[in-house]
């Protein structure tokens, strides 16, 4: 059986960069230095809301393409599904929409500038 696999545009794949807390957090590890475990990620971490059909090499490919200009390198690729979460506003239940993040590792000199 023969898949026909429809090209994606990078920015189709990519949505945009999820910026929290949690995931600043994680792009400033390689610059912590207080204590021994968090000195050993070398290797800065972005985190990307993408399409939930998305692969990691779908991911790791559309970031290259992205980014070119700053060269840079995807080591590896997270994903999580995030699912719907049950909300109430003025009374009536709803959910909010589910997702797909992807934790982006890469090369230990690389960066994204536009952060």
């Amino acid at each position: 059986m023969i898949m026909n696999e429809n090209k994606k545009s990078p920015y189709q794949v990519i949505k945009h960069l999820y910026m929290t807390e949690k995931s600043i957090m994680l792009q400033g590890l390689k610059n912590a230095e207080s204590n021994a475990s968090l000195r050993r990620c070398k290797s800065p971490k972005y985190v990307f809301i993408v399409d939930r059909l998305a692969n990691k090499k779908e991911i790791a490919t559309a970031v290259e393409q992205i980014y070119k200009e700053e060269g840079i390198q995807v080591v590896s690729v997270n994903t999580i599904n995030v699912k719907p979460k049950a909300k109430r506003m003025r009374g009536r239940a709803g959910f909010k929409k589910a997702f797909k993040k992807a934790i982006v590792t890469l090369r230990p000199d690389d960066k994204i500038e536009n952060v």
